[in-house]
């Protein structure tokens, strides 16, 4: 059984609101905002540095399709190219 007390009730924790302070003296939504914009300043910072640009139309999906194919089409030929000492011969060389 419980015993009777004359203890007033435990305080219950203040509801987080917006204007609950977080960390150094900054508000909850102060701390969501600064986060937001640290997030999308190191989204564009990638998408800076990283050629990362989503076509928008059909004929430049195709255009870079197309421009990819030529790439490693290219690059294959080159493999198949001999070293260039094997190509030229060096005149009273050895």
């Amino acid at each position: 059984l419980s015993q009777a007390t004359t203890e007033p009730p435990k305080k219950k924790p203040d509801p987080v609101t917006s204007e609950t302070v977080v960390i150094w003296g900054l508000r909850l939504w102060q701390v969501i905002g600064i986060f937001a914009i640290f997030v999308l300043a190191v989204i564009i910072t990638l998408c800076c540095i990283f050629k990362c640009r989503i076509p928008r139309t059909k004929k430049e999906i195709e255009a870079r399709y197309a421009q990819r194919q030529a790439a490693k089409n290219y690059a294959d030929k080159l493999e198949t190219v001999p070293p260039l000492n094997e190509l030229t011969e060096i005149p009273g060389g050895i």
